[in-house]
């Protein structure tokens, strides 16, 4: 279990913002911070990991003291069981990607999680080819496995995947869900993307202004148990068309456009560019935004 109680001064676009959070995540559990950019997301994570120091607080982690102000205990990033990937990466560039996982390894390591890792992420064959000749996708591949080098507890993911197109989106998606199951983690995703979070997420932390306003399982969190729908999709709103007394509303659900037919009602709600869920209830199909 993670346990954080952390307060810090930060600096946001509309000035100096108070981040005053209390949280507490379940071990094995894929948790996602989710809120506007500027909320305290990144913030949270760097403390966690010891990349920025709270200004008081405490953080345990399975029983052990991380951080705590009051006993000046402040474990240093490397003391602290924790996977970070970025969503620029971070390769080193004049390193082929063997020896950006080999990078990562502690001292008297064995060095056998390197052959697994790229095996497991199908990196054998690029194991000696330089960061700047590889694809978005495969260069977070290694990201994430040089990651996962040092066997973490935590796996921290911020906003990994925006960079990528959809179709390799979907892809690591559910690399994702196999890294997460198989090295049994507590893994903890930053996303803004409605879809990727309820296909990953056990539970979802909103966060506004430095506080968590609201907290559930992704499905109740975005509303998906309010239909008893046997067919439930998210996707994005492509185009909204009027044809006669009903509308046509577009949504791009993976790499597929559906097209739904909407009252004007339920069309008047709507905007292009909405996260919706589409199911389908009794042969008739229901649009609901997220």
């Amino acid at each position: 279990m993670i346990q954080l109680n952390l307060h810090k001064t930060l600096s946001s676009t509309g000035g100096k913002m108070a981040l005053d959070l209390d949280l507490t995540i379940e071990k094995g559990h894929f948790v996602t911070l989710f809120g506007e950019s500027g909320a305290g997301k990144t913030s949270t994570l760097r403390m966690l990991s010891g990349l920025l120091k709270p200004d008081s607080g405490m953080i345990t982690v399975g029983g052990t003291t991380w951080f705590d102000s009051r006993s000046n205990i402040d474990l240093k990033p490397q003391q602290r069981k924790v996977g970070y990937v970025f969503q620029d990466y971070a390769l080193f560039p004049n390193m082929n990607v063997r020896q950006n996982l080999e990078y990562a390894l502690q001292k008297n390591q064995d060095n056998s999680i390197i052959r697994e890792l790229l095996e497991f992420a199908e990196l054998e064959e690029l194991q000696h080819r330089k960061p700047e000749t590889l694809s978005g996708g495969q260069k977070q591949r290694v990201a994430l496995s040089r990651a996962l080098v040092q066997r973490p507890e935590i796996l921290i993911l911020d906003e990994p995947l925006s960079a990528l197109d959809l179709k390799m989106r979907i892809k690591l998606q559910e690399y994702l869900l196999q890294v997460h199951k198989k090295y049994k983690l507590t893994t903890i995703l930053v996303s803004h993307d409605i879809g990727e979070i309820v296909k990953l997420s056990d539970s979802v932390f909103e966060i506004q202004n430095g506080r968590v306003i609201k907290n559930g399982t992704a499905a109740d969190f975005f509303g998906l148990n309010k239909t008893s729908a046997k067919f439930r999709f998210s996707g994005e709103i492509l185009k909204i068309q009027r044809e006669d007394v009903i509308y046509i509303i577009s949504v791009l659900i993976g790499n597929d456009i559906i097209r739904v037919v909407s009252d004007p009602k339920e069309a008047a709600l709507l905007r292009i560019g909405d996260q919706v869920l589409v199911a389908s209830k009794a042969f008739n199909p229901i649009i609901q935004k997220l």
